[in-house]
């Protein structure tokens, strides 16, 4: 005869945020968000581990703890972000790649006096009790409350989790949402899929059409013989450190299929325990002489007696299960292997379970921890219990237009991460400075590009400075500009133009100021007040005549004919002496710049000139790092243009980059702009990144050491373990704890990973892969640059081009129509 499950559920009300059952238990319920898996230190493992054991403590007795983790497997859905073309095809690539979802839940259950305990034989699931026979005072309920609040508390205390409470809107299902009760019993994978399906418990445990398959640790003998707060994580462990994983880490989220892991902790009568075991110490004692057995077992009770006693042990019974399940019976074979194999890996034995299935089954039931057969737990103390439980999760995501994307380590999942904004604000963080450092091929410029791209893409301002053309492909894929030199193509610049609504403020004359004043004399020459005064007043009247007559270009040739024609009067009407501007000799010097001279191109260009508008600015100076003309203008001009961006535009995030290029900066006397670029742009929402290769630039370096290193509160590490010899130093330099460094060495570039610390406090390695169109966008490989340019060239654009490539449906050159 079919029952309805509403008549046998043993859940009697969902009342004032608390889950009372017919047998007059009161649960309440908190849900956890955990530390991210592979976080974490040996300190960190036994900071949690402790902290169970004392919010274990603290419950009353006749109370059960019942943690209950889901692991579902997920589609990875589109980020909701701003449409773009590398986005988009992120987008596509990453879309449906399955990972497991995990959401953590803890029951604390108070038992009414008098309740006996369920076992195999009694269990509300065979004889439910419709009316409470027993029910907690409203005094004893209130107490129960507290209780709970300093469980939460000793926990939160870590600063690893946090517990939010569940309300009734949580526990109950409301229209068009499960309630976490029927999501259980119907093992609903999705909260907004309501399906009511028949519930099978004649041969196993069957809902709908799916089979249950449950693997349990019930007995002492199943256990391992040994547990700790955490275990050693071979694959990313090195010769010189071990990392770290949870005890139960195998059970959660390293075991790669859905499944629910329930933990329970029964809290009874420590006393009232310990006298029961001095009874069964004393009936194996006189039998130990006719069995083996008998004597093994004594010595065991004997052992687990003076633990509790010399050290104050909390007594408790436990149970742990692991619930799979499939429509397939070949697939629930395969995810019953993996289980077994889990558990082979703690040196623990599966044991499937089969007819007591059903109990485990309704047992699992949030509010109904108490009708756990006690006949499938065994006798631990809190400390032991506490090891069995998952205390790790997912890496968390922010929202798309807030964060960088990259992957985690464990499936690949995409995750958005806030570098700048939510450090600053939790206090992690002072400023925004970024040092990324890695050896040759290990996806610097690769990172840079995505951060880069990311940052523009949430609307940055980005001046790069490149040596070795990293940064052409993305620099065309968003219509920037690229500045480079070839005999072909100089480099050239306008610093005279004025973007429409630019005016001749006092920052902008300074600037050009300082350009004319390094172009005249040299790096050592001092100029007097009046040089200065009468180049002011120069600037103010080639402005003023350019307001006069529109046909008038502003560059440095009508500049040039301004001087040379009206200005010189201007000095002779106002009779000012050689002595104090010698206007010829400023003529003469700056003449090389005029047209017709050997450097005319450089100061008058018609095309890429509002830098001051335009959000991808990219300067490429291999050719001309040492050239003492090209480069302290060069110089000068991505100094002035970036303070400009930094004080012109307010609320604007700006990311001033610098890839490898801070020796030539330095060279050429621009080490104190750099100081002060770290230092002094977080004041205006300003992203200073800095780049280098070399192991040894971080350690002999002053400029990287004293200006970078200690005011980049974001680094940015690449795989590392060929330096782990030479380490010491290293981690001296860059500041980093022993937590820091077991992370950062377990890095490998081979999977793409990145090491990110945020502020020394948040270390995370991420995977840093990319969609087929970021990689031709952000390539470096020599062969596949030139194939990039060379599609775009044929097929229009660097979009098309791309995606021409990627298809493979390009045409030889010799058979284009």
């Amino acid at each position: 005869m079919e029952k309805q499950l509403k008549d046998i559920l043993p859940i009697l009300a969902i009342e004032q945020d608390a889950i009372l059952s017919k047998q007059g238990e009161v649960t309440l319920g908190f849900r956890l968000t955990l530390p991210e898996i592979f976080t974490l230190s040996d300190e960190d493992h036994e900071t949690l581990h402790q902290a169970w054991i004392k919010a274990i403590r603290v419950l009353p007795k006749d109370s059960v703890l019942h943690k209950q983790d889901w692991f579902l497997e997920r589609p990875v859905k589109p980020a909701a972000q701003d449409s773009s073309f590398l986005n988009e095809a992120a987008d596509r690539h990453f879309a449906g790649r399955a990972y497991l979802n995990h959401d953590s839940l803890v029951y604390l259950t108070r038992k009414p006096q008098g309740r006996k305990p369920s076992t195999s034989l009694f269990s509300n699931l065979i004889r439910p009790t419709l009316i409470p026979r027993d029910l907690l005072g409203a005094q004893a309920i209130r107490e129960f409350r507290e209780i709970a609040q300093q469980f939460r508390r000793l926990l939160e205390d870590t600063r690893l989790i946090t517990l939010t409470p569940l309300k009734t809107a949580d526990l109950q299902s409301q229209l068009k949402k499960n309630g976490l009760v029927e999501s259980y019993c119907f093992l609903s994978e999705h909260a907004d899929q309501q399906l009511y399906q028949d519930v099978d418990l004649t041969n196993g445990i069957k809902i709908g059409n799916r089979q249950v398959q449950i693997f349990t640790l019930g007995d002492a003998e199943d256990l391992p013989p040994q547990c700790g707060s955490r275990l050693t994580y071979a694959p990313y462990s090195t010769d010189k450190t071990r990392f770290p994983v949870s005890f139960a880490a195998r059970l959660g989220l390293l075991l790669g299929t859905s499944h629910i892991y329930n933990q329970y902790v029964l809290v009874g009568d420590a006393r009232e325990t310990l006298k029961q075991l001095e009874k069964k110490r004393l009936r194996l004692q006189s039998l130990s002489a006719y069995s083996r057995e008998n004597a093994i077992s004594l010595e065991a009770t004997n052992a687990f007696l003076n633990e509790a006693i010399s050290q104050q042990r909390l007594p408790v019974k436990a149970h742990f299960n692991i619930m799979v399940w499939s429509d397939n019976a070949e697939k629930l074979q395969a995810k019953a292997n993996q289980v077994v194999s889990a558990l082979a890996a703690l040196d623990a034995s599966a044991k499937p379970e089969t007819d007591g299935a059903a109990q485990l089954w309704w047992a699992g039931i949030p509010g109904n921890a108490a009708d756990l057969p006690v006949n499938d737990t065994f006798d631990t103390f809190a400390e032991q219990a506490a090891c069995f439980f998952n205390v790790e999760s997912n890496y968390q995501s922010c929202p798309p237009e807030q964060g960088i994307r990259f992957c985690d380590r464990l499936s690949n999942r995409p995750v958005f991460t806030d570098l700048f904004d939510a450090p600053r604000a939790k206090g992690i963080t002072s400023n925004m400075g970024t040092l990324v450092c890695g050896t040759s091929g290990g996806g610097k410029s690769m990172t840079t590009n995505h951060l880069l791209s990311s940052l523009y893409d949430q609307g940055a301002h980005c001046v790069t400075v490149d040596i070795g053309g990293s940064y052409k492909g993305l620099c065309d894929l968003v219509g920037g500009y690229y500045f480079t030199y070839t005999e072909e193509n100089p480099i050239r610049f306008n610093p005279f133009y004025l973007s429409p609504g630019e005016t001749l403020d006092t920052e902008k004359k300074e600037s050009l100021k300082a350009l004319l004043v390094s172009l005249w004399k040299g790096e050592n020459e001092t100029f007097e007040r009046a040089e200065y005064v009468a180049i002011s007043n120069a600037l103010q009247g080639y402005y003023g005549q350019l307001a006069k007559d529109k046909t008038l270009f502003p560059c440095f040739d009508t500049f040039y004919e301004y001087l040379e024609k009206d200005y010189v009067g201007i000095l002779k009407e106002h009779r000012v002496k050689a002595t104090a501007f010698d206007v010829d000799t400023f003529l003469y010097v700056l003449r090389p710049y005029y047209k017709g001279g050997e450097f005319d191109y450089l100061l008058n260009a018609r095309e890429n000139l509002d830098l001051l508008g335009q959000r991808f600015v990219v300067f490429e100076l291999d050719q001309i790092k040492d050239n003492p003309i090209l480069f302290p203008v060069t110089a000068l001009i991505i100094t002035t243009l970036f303070i400009s961006k930094m004080r012109r535009l307010a609320g604007v995030r700006k990311v001033l980059t610098i890839d490898e290029a801070w020796k030539a900066i330095a060279k050429a006397g621009m080490a104190e702009f750099l100081r002060y670029a770290f230092k002094t742009i977080r004041k205006f929402n300003g992203v200073p990144i800095v780049i280098t290769q070399e192991l040894d630039d971080l350690i002999s370096s002053p400029i990287i050491k004293d200006a970078i290193i200690n005011n980049a509160d974001i680094k940015i590490l690449m795989d590392m373990r060929k330096f782990q010899g030479k380490f010491d130093k290293l981690q001296d330099t860059l500041g980093l704890s022993d937590k820091g460094k077991t992370i950062l060495l377990s890095v490998n570039k081979d999977d793409r990973e990145i090491f990110i610390d945020i502020g020394g406090q948040e270390q995370k390695v991420y995977r840093n892969e990319l969609c087929p169109e970021e990689y031709y966008a952000f390539t470096t490989e020599g062969k596949e640059r030139v194939a990039v340019q060379e599609h775009a060239e044929r097929y229009g654009s660097m979009e098309k081009g791309i995606a021409a490539l990627i298809a493979g449906k390009s045409k030889p050159k010799d058979h284009e129509e």
